[in-house]
């Protein structure tokens, strides 16, 4: 880790421990003190296991997609990927930083580059999608609800579901019309003409469409396999429910229990399209006032509702950060550069 990215991180915790006093300030210590002492512990482990779930099945759907192609790939070295991508998806803008932190991380595991950016490159559309979907799905819960208590931030939700789906349909786009989407790219990238030499934007222009072709040849290939495709939907949609349904668990350890899990989860998919508008890494300060906002009406209580967020906080940003720099420090097991395909030949 560079010493940019560690001044980042350190930075990062530090606004997290200003924005929590900030919380803090007008909670009452001996409030706070009774509903820690009071917790259910058993129903904040589960929400942990919901979160290391949802870490260790993303691993599994890498593993997954490398074991297709090659063989001696471990799970140990599969799981380093998401906790390296939940770090760097934490200290930069618009986790912008994850894709390129996994395929460094790939590399260092043996990985051929082409390779590693189809596999995070199709890990990607499938995630982005099912989050679509997902959301989706919420509108139809309980975008009455946030409309009717927060119009204004109805607004962020229905931007940050507009930005997925662009996302999504320029993936598409790729995978089953690359041609276009060369126009498209080039296109865009017309105006760095005026600023850059000629030489650096042909190259940048090459570069883009080879990596064009081989998400379009990658994704056809991977397309043909639908029992792979399938399982891979099935994965990505049991990690997303897993970590859709932490607050559920939070409100139930301090002792809500008769909250609406449908609506529960449902905010909280709104609240994830919210922080995804932020420029700041991790959507510092707007995730803290969208669940505040957003869990008012389920937990009345002022110092649970603090408690609550804070608990949250931790496990789905934290969390990941800490587990991702457990993960710089694991020594990655380079993989049999063999592809399974060209094995079996030989043997045949």
């Amino acid at each position: 880790m560079s010493r940019r990215n560690k001044i980042v991180v350190a930075i990062m915790f530090l606004l997290g421990l200003v924005i929590m006093g900030i919380s803090l300030r007008d909670v009452h210590f001996k409030t706070l003190v009774h509903a820690l002492v009071n917790i259910n512990v058993y129903w904040l482990i589960v929400a942990l296991f919901c979160i290391m779930l949802y870490i260790g099945i993303e691993g599994y759907v890498v593993k997954v997609f490398v074991d297709d192609r090659l063989e001696g790939f471990s799970f140990r070295d599969a799981l380093r990927i998401p906790m390296i991508e939940q770090l760097f998806n934490g200290i930069t803008p618009f986790s912008s930083g994850g894709q390129p932190a996994q395929l460094i991380a790939m590399l260092q595991s043996g990985i051929d580059g082409g390779r590693a950016s189809s596999v995070l490159l199709m890990k990607f559309v499938v995630f982005q999608a099912l989050i679509v979907v997902n959301f989706l799905i919420s509108l139809l819960i309980g975008f009455h609800y946030l409309a009717s208590k927060m119009s204004y931030l109805s607004l962020f939700v229905l931007l940050g579901f507009l930005i997925h789906l662009a996302v999504i349909v320029g993936l598409l786009l790729i995978m089953y019309w690359p041609s276009f989407t060369k126009r498209l790219v080039a296109l865009l990238l017309a105006p760095l003409k005026w600023f850059s030499k000629k030489e650096r934007y042909t190259k940048l222009r090459i570069q883009l469409d080879e990596k064009i072709d081989t998400f379009y040849h990658e994704s056809v290939r991977i397309a043909r396999r639908w029992p792979l495709l399938l399982k891979v939907i099935g994965l990505t949609f049991i990690q997303l429910f897993f970590y859709y349904l932490i607050p559920y668990f939070i409100m139930l350890s301090l002792g809500y229990t008769n909250v609406n899990v449908l609506m529960v989860t449902s905010l909280h998919i709104m609240i994830v399209m919210v922080i995804s508008l932020f420029p700041i890494p991790g959507g510092a300060g707007g995730a803290e006032f969208s669940f505040e906002a957003l869990f008012a009406s389920f937990i009345p209580n002022h110092s649970k509702l603090i408690l609550a967020m804070l608990l949250w906080r931790f496990l789905t940003y934290y969390f990941g950060m800490i587990s991702g720099l457990i993960a710089i420090w694991m020594q990655p097991n380079k993989v049999e550069e063999v592809e399974l395909e060209t094995k079996k030949g030989a043997v045949t």
